[in-house]
């Protein structure tokens, strides 16, 4: 399916689901990443804050800072992301699209430890279709197959295939409410 295509079904999808269900499935998928040894392991953690019908990401926020991590947030600037540190979610503000943001200094985001990445939808490679700016591919793409890129998607929008373009970021793994999928990169650049 072309990724307009894809991009507009999975949409559609996700705005079907009420907020109850939100709520359901984002907390199966954060008991799943709360209990995953690099989660434990971390010591930077960056997350976005979410927007139309996305997996929700207060709880991890929460459990980040409660057990001492440090936790950052992107910020528009321009045509780019800048990840910011964020000590209280109640300190987020509306930035460019009305999408919650930290203010303050930047931080380079290859200090994070992971970098939880959201989309519209995602393959067992790991390509993103995101929203069709670009953002987080130019902010994220040199720290591809590095083991930190990480997605939050509900298991509906993890596909079989997605045609991916040089400049797409690919994840390292992708969690779900009913699964963990951890990229093999070797099987998937031999395709």
């Amino acid at each position: 399916m072309p990724k307009r295509s894809l991009r507009a079904a999975t949409l559609a999808r996700r705005r079907e689901l009420t907020r109850q269900q939100v709520a359901s499935l984002s907390f199966a998928l954060h008991q799943r990443f709360l209990g995953l040894p690099e989660f434990e392991a971390a010591k930077v953690l960056a997350l976005y804050a979410p927007i139309h019908h996305e997996v929700e990401t207060d709880a991890v926020a929460v459990a980040a800072l409660t057990s001492g991590k440090t936790l950052l947030y992107p910020a528009v600037v321009g045509d780019d992301l800048e990840f910011r540190r964020v000590c209280a979610l109640d300190r987020l503000v509306p930035g460019k699209f009305g999408i919650l943001e930290p203010q303050g200094q930047a931080v380079d985001p290859a200090s994070a430890d992971l970098i939880v990445v959201p989309g519209v939808a995602f393959d067992l490679c790991g390509r993103r279709i995101g929203y069709g700016k670009g953002f987080y591919d130019r902010s994220l793409h040199r720290l591809e197959r590095s083991g930190r890129l990480v997605a939050f998607c509900y298991d509906f929008q993890l596909v079989e295939e997605i045609a991916g373009e040089p400049h797409d970021v690919t994840m390292d793994f992708i969690v779900t409410e009913l699964q963990v999928v951890r990229v093999n990169k070797n099987i998937c650049e031999g395709e």
